[in-house]
């Protein structure tokens, strides 16, 4: 049997962590085996690599950042996600492949379609059933960033023309893919948005 993969996109600030804590709550709460992973991380080795793209003090460049990520996600798929989806579970992960299409084929100007053919390598050309985009604009994502009050990471660094270009690129992933992505407004409540994921999930997870 194969289980079910849903992921969460979405630029910094959207709320996309907020939102996959909420929804596996709530889908666990009406019964559903769902495993929470996040990326980069999940597994040991992941794990490490997201401390360092994340260090704005250790210079990477976009070409390594890209290999890391890559690295990165291979790793889970391997370790933890295969095995999940395998023996029948929905894993809700907090970002994926088109997460680095966006940032590091659109924002650092790699090209998508040379990240895709990367990351179809480490992941065994493992696609998503279902993907949930939620769109913000690039200042509400950012100012919803400062407002935490954290330090921000190296990429939460990076300049407003960066950030446009990763949005436009979601936007042209979720246009290509209709039938895998639902597009949902970061711009409501927390309970309006889980709502809406829900509503989007009923007919992969009932």
């Amino acid at each position: 049997m194969s289980g079910r993969l849903i992921t969460v996109e979405g630029l910094d600030g959207a709320g996309k962590s907020t939102l996959a804590v909420a929804l596996v709550d709530a889908l666990r709460a009406r019964g559903a085996d769902v495993e929470l992973l996040r990326e980069p991380g999940g597994v040991l080795l992941a794990e490490r690599i997201r401390t360092l793209v994340k260090d704005p003090a250790l210079p990477c460049g976009p070409r390594a950042e890209a290999l890391l990520y890559a690295a990165a996600r291979a790793q889970l798929v391997e370790e933890t996600l295969a095995p999940a989806l395998a023996s029948g579970r929905t894993v809700l992960l907090d970002r994926f492949v088109d997460s680095s299409l966006a940032y590091q084929g659109a924002g650092r100007e790699l090209g998508v379609a040379e990240i895709a053919a990367l990351n179809a390598f480490a992941t065994g050309g493992l696609t998503p059933d279902r993907t949930l985009l939620l769109r913000v604009a690039p200042e509400t994502g950012r100012a919803r960033l400062d407002d935490r009050g954290d330090a921000p990471d190296r990429l939460e660094l990076a300049g407003t023309e960066f950030f446009a270009r990763v949005a436009s690129a979601y936007d042209e992933l979720a246009a290509a893919e209709p039938t895998r992505f639902r597009v949902l407004d970061a711009g409501r409540t927390a309970p309006e948005v889980l709502a809406d994921a829900l509503g989007a999930l009923r007919d992969l997870v009932p």
